[in-house]
């Protein structure tokens, strides 16, 4: 066998390696409707508010005069507060949504995705659902939009549930694999054509302390809700934008609503010295740390991140 004929055998091997991987990996943007029946079932219902049909459930007691609004962090959905439904809308009325860029709610029309945005989003929320005035609980992006939410609307909230939230420099030790690629401008065309699902399995995992907990239904919900159409692009946009950190700082410690933070001491993403931080800067706040968990403490064990939250709540447990 001659070496043309050898070379010819190997680019022929090669471009079917790539063809498979290309094969596997191939993965288009999904339209909402075919999501819906698996991810959307009672008591889910969508509305619509600036422009968007927004995903949310509303469980609870009616006549609650202080709902908790429940706000979950990138790439995330309002599945994640399952748990802490479960617990909570037995004596209080418990709204949760899929923010705009995020879920079935899907990208937001103007492309907008800063905190301010986003808390004037949870607001307009309240309004159209007839909520005066609301606990928020927030994971995350979801954390620091609730801050924001509060220092922003302070007269729209009563109590903030802090957990694992965003709004200080990150000091990150592991940074979950499909944020790191959303960052770059040059996988952008192959990113809205092409997402392994192992690599979104692999991101899941890195926000656990115990990566055993992630069921593949789990890694099946954060993987067809990032393929709603236009979720990865929502998602680029987002991790382009760079909060600035005196501002951040400035405005947390003016917050001065009755505060409860919590954290996962194995978080990798936004490590326990942030919680610490937030701690020192909220007057009057409590803290509490729950070993053995990662960055979405509500998600990984709901049952023991909930249990702080239902004294802060004065909540039968």
């Amino acid at each position: 066998m001659n070496m043309t004929k050898i070379l010819l055998m190997g680019l022929m091997l090669l471009l079917l390696i790539v063809a498979v991987v290309i094969g596997l990996a191939w993965a288009p943007d999904r339209p909402v409707y075919t999501l819906k029946t698996r991810w959307a079932a009672a008591p889910s219902r969508f509305i619509e508010l600036q422009g968007m049909q927004v995903h949310l459930r509303d469980e609870g007691p009616r006549d609650d005069p202080e709902p908790i609004v429940l706000i979950h962090g990138t790439s995330a959905s309002l599945h994640t507060w399952d748990g802490w439904t479960a617990a909570l809308k037995v004596e209080r009325r418990v709204i949760r949504m899929d923010l705009p860029g995020f879920g079935l709610t899907g990208p937001a029309p103007d492309g907008d995705y800063r905190m301010e945005r986003y808390a004037d989003f949870i607001v307009a929320l309240m309004d159209q659902l007839g909520v005066r005035q609301a606990v928020l609980a927030g994971n995350s992006l979801g954390g620091g939009i609730a801050w924001r939410t509060a220092v922003q609307h302070p007269d729209r909230v009563s109590r903030l549930v802090l957990v694992d939230a965003s709004g200080y420099p990150l000091q990150s030790t592991s940074v979950p694999l499909g944020f790191r690629l959303a960052q770059i401008d040059g996988l952008k065309p192959v990113m809205s054509r092409l997402l392994p699902r192992s690599m979104i399995e692999a991101s899941v995992r890195n926000v656990y302390a115990n990566p055993d907990k992630v069921t593949p239904e789990l890694v099946d919900r954060y993987y067809e809700l990032t393929l709603r159409a236009g979720n990865r692009e929502s998602l680029t946009q987002r991790m382009k934008l760079r909060e600035t950190d005196a501002l951040s700082a400035g405005l947390i410690s003016s917050i001065r609503q009755p505060t409860l933070i919590l954290w996962g001491a194995q978080d990798r993403l936004i490590t326990e010295p942030s919680g610490q931080r937030f701690h020192q800067d909220i007057a009057g706040s409590q803290y509490v740390v729950f070993e053995g968990l990662g960055h979405v403490p509500q998600e990984e064990d709901p049952e023991r991140s909930v249990s702080p939250v239902l004294k802060f709540l004065a909540l039968k447990p």
